[in-house]
C-alpha cells in the first residue's frame, strides 16, 4: 500500500474534517479518519486535527495534532486521554496587527514544559507585521533543540486573508534561508490555483506550493517561486513535481485540509498518484 506514495507526498495532508469549512461532526470525523488511514493513501495523511477542548469525546485510538489557544492547550494536554497519541501541536501566536514575540514566548515555555515529548511545534504566525522577527525568534528556539516551526494561514474567509504570490514567495524563501520548518492551512483543497465559483476567492493550490518549494531549496529566489505559485495550468507544474518524487519533501511538512479525497482526487488526475485498479 505504501509504495503508491512517493515520498515527496508522504504525510502531506492533515485530515482537519472538523473545521471549517467542512466542519464535519467529530463522531463523524473520527471513523472517517480511521478509514483514511486504513486505506491505500494512508501514508500520505497525517494526524486528525482535533480542537483541544475535544479531546476527551474521542472514544477510538488515534493520531491526532492539538489545535488551539495556548491556554486550551495547556490545560488538554495536562491529561491527553490514553487511547490518544499526540503527534503535533498547533497554536496561534498573535492577531493580525499585534506583536507576535511574547505569543512564541509563551508557547514556547508550554512546549519547554513538555519537552520529555515527542511533539513537533507549530507556532502560528500572521502574515502580517512582525513576520520576518517572527521568523527570527522560531529559528533561534529551533536552533536551541525545541521542535519549533512556523505555520501560515493561506486563504480564509475574506480575500484579505489570502496572501498574494509574491507574499507566499517571500515567505517559502524566509524559511528557507532560516531553516525552518513550516505548515500551511486554510484554503489549500485543491492542487493548482483557483477561482471558487461559490465565492470568487483565489486560492492557492497546494501543487503550486510543492513547486514553489522544490525551486527555493535549488536556490530560486522569491521572483522565480510568485510565478509558479500564480501558475493555473496543473499540466506544466506536475512535470516540475514528477522529477522529485522519489525526494524528500523540502522544510514544507505539509498542510491541513477538510477534505482528504480532492488532494488526492487532483493528484491522481494529474497522474502523480497511480489509479485504483478494479478486479
Amino acid at each position: 500500500m505504501s509504495n503508491a506514495v512517493p515520498p515527496l507526498l508522504a504525510a502531506l495532508v492533515d485530515d482537519a474534517a472538523v473545521f471549517p469549512p467542512g466542519s464535519m461532526p467529530l463522531p463523524d470525523a473520527v471513523p472517517a479518519h480511521l478509514r483514511h488511514r486504513a486505506g491505500r493513501w494512508a501514508p500520505m495523511i497525517g494526524p486528525l486535527l482535533v480542537p483541544a477542548a475535544d479531546l476527551p469525546e474521542i472514544a477510538a485510538t488515534v493520531d491526532i495534532g492539538v489545535v488551539g489557544e495556548p491556554a486550551a492547550v495547556d490545560q488538554a494536554l495536562a491529561a491527553v486521554p490514553g487511547n490518544l497519541t499526540v503527534r503535533q501541536v498547533e497554536s496561534p501566536v498573535a492577531k493580525r496587527g499585534e506583536d507576535p514575540a511574547p505569543g512564541i514566548d509563551r508557547l514556547a515555555a508550554l512546549a519547554q514544559k513538555h519537552s520529555d515529548k515527542p511533539w513537533a511545534w507549530y507556532f502560528e504566525v500572521p502574515l502580517a507585521w512582525g513576520l520576518m522577527q517572527a521568523l527570527d525568534h522560531l529559528a533561534r528556539l529551533r536552533a536551541d533543540g525545541l521542535p519549533a516551526a512556523a505555520k501560515f494561514r493561506t486563504g480564509g474567509l475574506a480575500a484579505e486573508l489570502f496572501p498574494t504570490p509574491v507574499e507566499l514567495a517571500a515567505v517559502i524563501c524566509a524559511c528557507r534561508d532560516r531553516e525552518l520548518p513550516f505548515k500551511l492551512t486554510a484554503g489549500l483543497h485543491h492542487a493548482v490555483r483557483h477561482t471558487d465559483p461559490d465565492t470568487g476567492l483565489v486560492h492557492h493550490g497546494f501543487l503550486n506550493v510543492l513547486a514553489a518549494c522544490l525551486a527555493a531549496e535549488d536556490g530560486a529566489e522569491p521572483a522565480d517561486l510568485a510565478g509558479i505559485l500564480a501558475a493555473t495550468d496543473g499540466l506544466p507544474l506536475a512535470t516540475a513535481v514528477r522529477g522529485a518524487l522519489d525526494r524528500p519533501r523540502p522544510l514544507w511538512v505539509g498542510f491541513g485540509s477538510c477534505s482528504v479525497d480532492e488532494p488526492v482526487t487532483d493528484l491522481t488526475n494529474l497522474g502523480l498518484l497511480p489509479r485504483e485498479v478494479h478486479a
